[in-house]
């Protein structure tokens, strides 16, 4: 099964944007009508919509160490990479994980 994301708020929209052009099933906050929820929140309507979050909040690192239920988790340190170079990033997750080995994992990018 392919990758499903869920984009945090932290992370720009225009990921989703050019990970749509790709085929990639994402959501975003505004999308999700998350605007202003707590990290728990978008934790939590992820893993409910079985999506990976990408995030570059570590806030989400710090969850994920308490053994938080989740999808899995892609952090990527906010000034690390331009869109379209995350934007590849996890086009190439996409291709070489799957959804249930993404269950409980963080992806560091």
């Amino acid at each position: 099964m392919r990758i499903r994301y869920h984009l945090d708020e932290s992370v720009r929209t225009a990921i989703a944007v050019g990970l749509r052009s790709h085929g990639v099933d994402v959501t975003t906050t505004k999308d999700a009508d998350l605007i202003g929820a707590t990290d728990g929140e978008q934790l939590a309507f992820a893993a409910s919509q079985q999506r990976v979050i990408v995030t570059h909040d570590d806030d989400f690192l710090v969850m994920a160490s308490r053994s938080v239920d989740h999808r899995g988790i892609c952090y990527c340190h906010q000034q690390k990479y331009s869109i379209g170079e995350l934007m590849r990033a996890l086009l190439v997750v996409d291709e070489c994980c799957s959804m249930d080995e993404m269950k409980g994992h963080v992806e560091f990018l």
